[in-house]
């Protein structure tokens, strides 16, 4: 990235940033900050403890915001990571990552990737055999990509992807949605997070998108929910579909009448709070698998 090319990006960012709502701090149960490759610097991780543990190491959920790899959102998923909490006996440690322009790829699946080697360097602490990985749009567009082409398929249990970006290699403009409505991301947006994130680089390789990982490589539990009102659902049902070889648990839902992060602001007992929590209920029930 020219140096020209990345203010631009930055002033783009800058001024998108501040137009979104800022996150409050989320009521969680501790802060850890666990270690990066990178010296001197740490990944902050906001805990939340399940009501219903179980002996021994505790099973972990890691789970990842979404952020158009450009916004700093790390907490906004507090409603979900406390449901998952309270309903199974999980602990789940929802984990910030660096964004772009300022950190381009690869240091956000790098963050990702040195949280997952965090957990499975403690198995006193967490049991290896319920570690499960998950997130929302760009979270989730990671999480896949981590768990079908970094670590070995029977690393995860499961997998839980809300409205994941799977296929960069599609022109923004090009993608269609399901149900005719306004599209709450235009496609300009998308080019934006595309070019901070990850620029010229082949946008086909595995780490980018999920898409082109074999299938084979990825765990044996996947839920991926898609949103009827949002251009990236196709391409979410198409690799659910791709992972439906009879050799895994694949569930694939798609919530009608809904936009992309439609989840993360809802009104008390609204249709989408109703929506939401059934949408968290299917991760809920992955987990106990």
């Amino acid at each position: 990235m020219s140096f020209l090319t990345y203010i631009r990006l930055k002033a783009v960012a800058t001024f998108l940033r501040f137009r979104i709502p800022a996150v409050p701090a989320p009521k969680t149960d501790g802060v850890l900050q666990i270690p990066s490759r990178d010296d001197g610097r740490t990944i902050k991780v906001y805990v939340y403890k399940s009501s219903n543990p179980q002996p021994g190491p505790s099973p972990v959920l890691l789970n990842f915001h979404g952020s158009g790899f450009i916004f700093p959102v790390h907490g906004s998923d507090q409603v979900y990571c406390r449901r998952i909490a309270e309903n199974t006996p999980y602990t789940v440690l929802d984990c910030a990552y660096r964004l772009g322009p300022e950190c381009p790829f690869p240091t956000s699946p790098n963050d990702v990737e040195d949280a997952v080697r965090y957990v499975l360097s403690r198995p006193e602490e967490y049991d290896l055999t319920r570690v499960s990985i998950g997130g929302f749009s760009a979270g989730a567009n990671m999480s896949l990509a981590i768990s079908g082409h970094l670590f070995p398929a029977k690393t995860f249990r499961s997998v839980l992807a809300f409205y994941p970006p799977t296929d960069f290699s599609v022109d923004p403009y090009k993608r269609v949605q399901p149900e005719p409505a306004p599209t709450i991301v235009p496609p300009w947006i998308v080019s934006v997070f595309n070019e901070c994130y990850f620029g010229d680089q082949d946008p086909k390789q595995p780490l980018l998108s999920p898409a082109f990982i074999d299938a084979a490589k990825f765990p044996d539990n996947i839920l991926i929910i898609t949103c009827g009102q949002d251009p990236l659902a196709f391409e979410g049902e198409e690799l659910a579909e791709k992972l439906k070889d009879g050799k895994r648990h694949v569930v694939s839902q798609r919530i009608p009448g809904v936009g992309h992060a439609w989840d993360k602001q809802v009104e008390a007992g609204s249709v989408a709070e109703k929506k939401r929590d059934e949408a968290y209920a299917l991760a809920i029930e992955m987990l106990k698998i």
